[in-house]
C-alpha cells in the first residue's frame, strides 16, 4: 500500500519534473519564434543533421546563426536553402576567392577529408555559427513528431491531475482526523 508519505515525495518529484520540462518547453518555444521572424539580421536556430562537423559541432546538436556582414577562414557558417526537402549546411570556411570583385567561398566539414566541390558565394550564407549546444536538437525533432507532441501534451496533464489528487487525498485525510 502506498503511504501519504511516499505519494508526497514521489509528486515533489514529478512536480520537480514538470517545472524542469515547462522550463524547457519556453526556452524551445522563445527560441523557435525569434527564429521564425523574418527580420534582416535576425538569429536562427538549426539542428544540425549530419556529422560532417563532428568532434566541433555534434550531430543532433541546435546551433545559434547570426549574418554577418563578411566571413573570414575559419568561421563556421551555414549556408544554403531552408525548405521541408533541402537543410542548409554547416562548414567552415576553407579557402576564400576573389573574382571580379565578388567573394566566393570554398567549405569544409571538419570531419571531411576534403573541401566541399560547391563553391559558396555571400547569399548563399545563411549566417556564421555563434555557438552549439550537443543533442538539444534530438529533443527539438522528438517534439516536431506526433508522438512527440502528443507527450507534451500529455506529460503536463499527468502531473496536473496527479496534484490535484494528492490535494484531493489530504483533505479526506484531513477530514477523516477531525471526525
Amino acid at each position: 500500500m502506498v503511504t501519504y508519505k511516499g505519494f508526497k515525495k514521489s509528486m515533489k518529484t514529478l512536480k520537480t519534473i514538470y517545472y524542469i520540462f515547462i522550463a524547457f518547453i519556453a526556452i524551445v518555444t522563445v527560441l523557435l519564434v525569434i527564429s521564425i521572424f523574418p527580420i534582416t539580421g535576425n538569429i536562427k536556430f538549426m539542428v544540425v543533421q549530419s556529422g560532417s562537423m563532428e568532434p566541433v559541432i555534434n550531430m543532433g546538436g541546435i546551433i545559434m546563426i547570426k549574418p554577418f556582414d563578411n566571413y573570414k577562414i575559419g568561421d563556421v557558417i551555414s549556408f544554403g536553402d531552408i525548405t521541408k526537402n533541402k537543410i542548409p549546411i554547416t562548414h567552415r570556411i576553407h579557402d576564400m576567392k576573389v573574382d571580379n570583385g565578388r567573394i566566393s567561398y570554398i567549405t569544409k566539414g571538419d570531419a571531411n577529408d576534403a573541401p566541399d566541390k560547391k563553391v559558396i558565394s555571400e547569399k548563399d550564407i545563411i549566417g556564421k555559427v555563434l555557438f552549439d549546444v550537443p543533442y538539444l536538437g534530438y529533443a527539438v525533432n522528438f517534439v516536431k513528431k506526433p508522438l512527440g507532441f502528443f507527450l507534451i501534451i500529455l506529460i503536463p496533464v499527468v502531473i496536473i491531475i496527479c496534484d490535484e489528487v494528492r490535494k484531493i487525498w489530504k483533505e479526506i485525510k484531513k477530514k477523516d482526523s477531525n471526525i
